[in-house]
């Protein structure tokens, strides 16, 4: 069996191929982080693993490429980039990535939060057109941080937080417990957060999970964060929260259309920060995403035998 990672950017190449050095494993890389869709029938001619970060794998196109039998996803998203249960029913396993990046993405959060809580991005961008912009901020500790769904990035988060001296409290769909944290009725967890900070999967349940109603539930002047998936929270109604000031900042890494579209509507908001879908980007969750990659490859090629 061949392998193929087929949309490599600079960055991934280079841990792939250092990570293969010495290694036997038939992988493949092509160094091209812009294919389309439609390019993936001919780069996948006779291999039967595709191994991809970001290109989208239509049905329809996964058909047509008849040796291919696995897609190795890097991350656990792989709904907001295909149809897994479709492309099993053509005979196409999906295997998803999970706890790589937990921490990377929990930093991502946290600095987030205060970026947004001391209006950094605001100064920053009127200090470089020469206006001395002060802003009032927001003193952290002491607040209280609502983490909305508790996976292994939450926990970090709450870790993170719990050592600044923030109030942690959480809701999951499932019962959990977790030294430190509090985990509330969401309505809650809406009510009492000076800091909302999303940590949902994309599925059909969580779509546009934060929804004007819950929005409105929110604490006046409250700040959000979004490292999950932009499609989590309803976009419209959170720019009309930015607007009132009913969401007093944003901060996001993830957006209902990525990349964010040049003179998109919350470019012009001034009190969001925007970071560009990057919170898994170290080095260090870089190395486990391909290792783990890698291993994915390695056990369905021994089970081929």
């Amino acid at each position: 069996m061949r392998a193929l990672f087929v949309d490599a950017n600079d960055t991934l190449a280079a841990v792939t191929e250092r990570l293969l050095r010495e290694d036997s494993l038939p992988v493949g890389i092509n160094r091209d982080p812009a294919i389309s869709p439609d390019d993936l029938p001919r780069l996948l001619d006779g291999v039967e693993i595709m191994i991809v970060d970001h290109t989208a794998v239509p049905t329809a196109v996964a058909a047509k490429c008849a040796a291919l039998k696995h897609v190795v996803f890097l991350g656990t998203g792989a709904r907001s980039y295909m149809n897994p249960d479709e492309l099993g029913q053509q005979g196409i396993a999906v295997h998803t990535i999970k706890g790589y990046g937990d921490t990377a993405v929990a930093e991502c959060a946290i600095a987030l939060m205060w970026a947004s809580a001391k209006n950094f991005g605001e100064m920053d961008r009127g200090m470089r057109e020469g206006n001395w912009l002060r802003r009032d901020a927001l003193q952290l500790t002491g607040k209280t941080l609502g983490l909305i769904g508790f996976g292994g990035i939450a926990a970090e988060a709450a870790r993170m937080a719990l050592g600044c001296g923030m109030k942690v409290i959480a809701w999951n769909r499932t019962p959990k417990t977790h030294p430190g944290v509090e985990f509330v009725p969401l309505e809650k967890l809406l009510a009492e957060s000076h800091v909302v900070s999303l940590h949902l999967l994309l599925n059909d349940e969580t779509r546009n999970f934060l929804s004007r109603e819950r929005i409105a539930m929110m604490r006046p002047g409250s700040i959000l964060i979004n490292t999950a998936r932009g499609a989590v929270v309803d976009e419209e109604a959170m720019m009309d929260g930015l607007r009132s000031g009913h969401i007093g900042h944003a901060g996001l890494d993830v957006f209902t259309v990525e990349p964010l579209p040049a003179g998109h509507p919350l470019t012009k908001l001034p009190n969001v920060t925007l970071s560009a879908h990057s919170a898994f980007r170290t080095p260090e969750a870089s190395d486990n995403l391909i290792g783990a990659a890698l291993d994915h490859c390695r056990r369905i090629i021994a089970g081929s035998r």
